[in-house]
């Protein structure tokens, strides 16, 4: 239960979401400077990597760099931003998810809600061992208040929404989660219909991006994408409407690299930008969602319903 102190609170008491900035979208920032970008763009949140990747162009922050961790901290006082989520916990074939527990504790220390997880094994045939290293990062999250979000990137060992759900679901943990993005949604062709079939307790944030309506048939051309050419929220051809329909309501991280924009505008403009998109397209949808709402109530009133059998001459006195 929220209190009336809440800061996510409107002035009506209700809870508004958090717009974070994922670390991808810029990459080759610290964590310090994503939170100043962050703020001075006009975000609420900011979801840093503290497991790096060590993809090109990465600034590698790691939770044992205690002068990051440090200029990271003095920058969320400064700013007053939240950290949204921590990435990124990979299931690789050598796992040891103890190895997570120094970015896990760093969450908690930062007031992070979540830690986002894939699946990067090379076998076909290792559900057992990926329910296990999930279920155990579960286990270590959990005294630090952060659900485990497990996400189904395109080109990863788990490619499609039912099979994580099928790994969470195994798991059987309190603090389980299904990361969704509308990149990999639309790259996996799931269709947002089941969207609906994912039990609203699972899903905490969305992923946002958009893209052009061809998919790429390598799994070269998804990486390239995903990285380093998605779309603001309004460009592409994903549907925003029709998965915010079928979602409860969530925080929202945006995750949008795009080179081209970053080297024509700058970080500072491009997160702006990427902001600005993805408000007023949740804005739209929302209101979208309220009119039809407001619509079926109204078709569904005694009022409607005793006007139409007037109009129709069916009502007798």
């Amino acid at each position: 239960m929220h209190s009336t102190n809440d800061p996510n609170l409107n002035s009506i008491g209700k809870v508004e979401p958090l717009y974070s900035l994922a670390h991808l979208t810029l990459i080759e920032c610290s964590a310090p400077e994503l939170v100043y970008i962050a703020a001075r763009a006009g975000y609420d949140a900011v979801s840093p990597r503290f497991i790096p990747m060590n993809v090109a162009g990465e600034f590698a922050c790691w939770p044992e760099d205690t002068s990051l961790v440090d200029a990271t901290k003095l920058a969320l006082k400064t700013t007053g931003l939240k950290v949204l989520d921590m990435e990124l916990a990979r299931i690789t074939d050598e796992c040891d998810p103890r190895s997570f527990s120094p970015a896990i504790e760093l969450g908690g220390e930062l007031g992070a809600k979540r830690l986002i997880m894939s699946a990067w094994t090379s076998s076909r045939d290792d559900r057992n061992f990926l329910v296990d290293c999930y279920a155990e990062t579960c286990e270590l999250a959990a005294p630090y208040g952060l659900s485990v979000d497990l996400e189904f990137p395109s080109f990863s060992r788990l490619r499609t929404l039912d099979e994580a759900l099928d790994i969470v679901r195994a798991a059987d943990q309190d603090n389980s989660g299904i990361l969704i993005d509308t990149l990999y949604m639309h790259l996996s062709r799931v269709d947002i219909a089941e969207l609906s079939h994912v039990p609203s307790e699972y899903i905490h944030f969305l992923h946002v991006s958009d893209a052009l309506p061809g998919i790429a048939d390598t799994k070269e051309g998804m990486i390239q994408l995903a990285r380093d050419a998605r779309l603001y929220p309004g460009e592409g051809c994903i549907d925003f409407r029709r998965i915010i329909e079928r979602l409860p309501p969530l925080d929202y991280s945006i995750e949008l690299p795009n080179k081209s924009r970053t080297q024509e505008l700058g970080f500072e403009e491009h997160a702006r930008r990427c902001l600005d998109h993805a408000k007023r397209i949740f804005a739209e949808a929302k209101s979208q969602k309220h009119l039809a709402g407001a619509d079926i109530a109204l078709s569904a009133s005694p009022i409607t319903n005793n006007l139409e059998e007037i109009h129709n001459g069916s009502r007798t006195h």
